[in-house]
């Protein structure tokens, strides 16, 4: 019987030897062409990598530093404060394309290194990642932002995976750990993503799971042991940029970050970075053609591209130089819409006021608001502002009549109580323009031009208004002061009326006057003139009907 045994177990271990024999055989007669076929596509990526195209003008036109950033300084300011120093901050910055917010938040960790007491070391890294191609499995086999587990069950789980123990993968949360993590249009965000995100920013780790770990196995490496106890280090710092406005993002996300807003840039500063691109590639261009470019192109990217296209025409008829008619053909072939340029009248009228709005992101605009009297019952009728909102959403959604629709009301309450409008008269007030206008910082304008349409005395063509009106006759503060008042000064007006309460140190200190008001009386007392200095002055500039997508009065 063990004479039997013996001969099956002597016949096993042969066909085992002959099968290993023939493995280890077939191996070796592959390896010369595994090493033949390497070296050919090693040859092939060589050859790929020698093959290179001239760097874009984008790239070059990138700012290297702070001073290459045009129109941010507050922005810029407002990071470095919240990044340097001994506790740094996450943030989102808002912002349109093409305004320097990456560029922005590179050049700032740079200055944040050297800042005192600061917790980022020399090598602190700066990771990049877009929001809009961050692809997960949701069964986390693959996950770039957070990292994964590799299970002995995918393919290629390599030695470890053979001995059946599961492999963590870092993530880019892992990779800016001491760092900054960069996340670019981070409104895009997946929701699951955004919550798993949540979840990392307060543990400053990355917990990961698997079915396949066995806590009690000897042979599984300390170090994943580790990482399944304690999870991966994820301790940065964010840096999200989104050209959505704030109401679209998570409230929990936003509660976490401080918020910077970069602005719009002008057409001034776009022309500016038109200019200097000009510059870098070696071709002359005139400085009004810069301004031409800077008046149709909507961020310092779009300039930069036209700039490339006219000196590519130049290049064509062997010039050196780009000419005008370069520039009108980039403006054609491109469809590029011109930025209206506002430049507000100060001419002295009956019944028409400069009232200021805020529209896009974060854009001030002058609105021109006009009144007239006809006979009727004592009634105010608004046209041009939105008339109705929603509210909320799925079973809960709401509609009422719009704020400006509700600010027009208060007018023609504060009007009677205040004896302007009386039962023989109806004031219509337009918002000419086209675009229909919403919130309540209109109704101080609209209440000026009412009461100027009522008593024929003109309004001062050099001010304007902005401030929610009572029913009483109080002014209230409003949103978007600021940019309201910049909007002002760029129309050259000379005088902007504001609520008290809105005043700040900022306003003050303006290149243009600011006046506070709390009340209705003090408003028409200053902005309203005696009937004889109806004429207007000999300089006066007519002012264009600017169309404003939206333009919302409050923001």
């Amino acid at each position: 019987m063990s004479f039997i045994l013996f001969m099956i177990q002597m016949a096993v271990t042969l066909v085992v030897g002959v099968y290993f024999y023939r493995q280890i055989k077939r191996e070796k007669q592959a390896q010369p062409g595994i090493r033949r076929e390497s070296a050919k596509e090693m040859e092939r990526l060589r050859q790929l990598r020698a093959v290179r195209l001239t760097e874009p003008l984008s790239e070059r036109a990138r700012p290297r530093n702070m001073e290459d950033i045009v129109g941010q300084q507050e922005g810029i300011r407002a990071l470095e404060a919240i990044l340097c120093g001994e506790n740094p901050q996450h943030v989102i910055i808002y912002g349109q394309p093409g305004v320097g917010k990456t560029c922005a938040a590179r050049l700032v960790l740079e200055r944040a290194k050297k800042s005192e007491g600061t917790p980022f070391r020399s090598d602190a890294p700066f990771i990049e990642i877009d929001a809009t191609c961050v692809r997960f499995d949701e069964r986390s086999i693959a996950d770039p932002l957070f990292g994964s587990v590799h299970d002995p069950i995918y393919q290629g789980a390599g030695s470890l995976g053979v001995q059946g123990i599961p492999q963590p993968k870092p993530g880019a949360v892992t990779k800016a750990h001491g760092g900054v993590l960069f996340l670019d249009e981070i409104g895009e965000l997946h929701p699951v993503q955004m919550n798993k995100l949540l979840k990392v920013l307060e543990d400053r780790r990355v917990q990961f799971d698997s079915a396949y770990y066995n806590p009690d196995d000897t042979s599984v490496p300390r170090y994943i042991h580790d990482v399944f106890k304690n999870g991966m280090p994820a301790d940065f710092r964010l840096v999200g940029a989104t050209t959505r406005s704030p109401e679209e993002l998570p409230p929990a996300l936003r509660s976490r970050c401080m918020e910077v807003f970069f602005r719009p840039l002008d057409c001034q500063e776009v022309g500016g970075i038109a200019a200097g691109a000009a510059q870098r590639t070696g071709f002359d261009m005139r400085r009004e053609l810069a301004s031409l470019i800077g008046r149709y192109a909507a961020c310092g990217r779009d300039a930069v591209n036209m700039v490339q296209m006219a000196a590519g025409l130049a290049r064509l008829d062997k010039r050196r130089t780009i000419t005008r008619a370069d520039v009108d053909f980039v403006i054609a072939s491109g469809h590029y819409q011109a930025r209206p340029e506002q430049i507000a009248s100060q001419e002295n009228r009956v019944g028409a006021v400069h009232g200021l709005g805020v529209f896009g992101a974060h854009q001030g605009a002058v609105m021109e608001i006009e009144a007239a009297c006809v006979p009727g019952s004592g009634q105010v009728r608004v046209t041009g502002i939105i008339e109705e909102e929603e509210l909320g959403g799925g079973a809960h959604t709401l509609r009422r009549p719009s704020m400006a629709r509700g600010s027009a009301e208060n007018v023609a309450t504060a009007l009677r109580l205040l004896g302007y409008l009386d039962q023989k008269t109806d004031v219509h007030i337009s918002f000419p323009g086209g675009a229909p206008v919403d919130g309540p910082s209109a109704g101080a304008a609209m209440a000026v031009a009412a009461v100027s349409a009522l008593t024929g005395r003109p309004v001062d063509g050099s001010c304007a208004i902005t401030g929610e009106i009572g029913v009483q006759g109080q002014i209230r503060p409003v949103g978007g002061v600021p940019e309201k008042a910049e909007a002002a000064r760029r129309a050259g007006l000379l005088r902007v009326f504001v609520p008290r309460e809105n005043m700040t140190e900022s306003l003050e200190a303006c290149d243009l006057e600011i006046i506070p008001l709390d009340t209705l009386s003090k408003a028409l007392e200053k902005l309203l003139l005696p009937p004889r200095l109806l004429e207007a002055p000999a300089e006066a500039v007519p002012a264009p009907q600017v169309p404003l997508a939206a333009l919302g009065a409050e923001r």
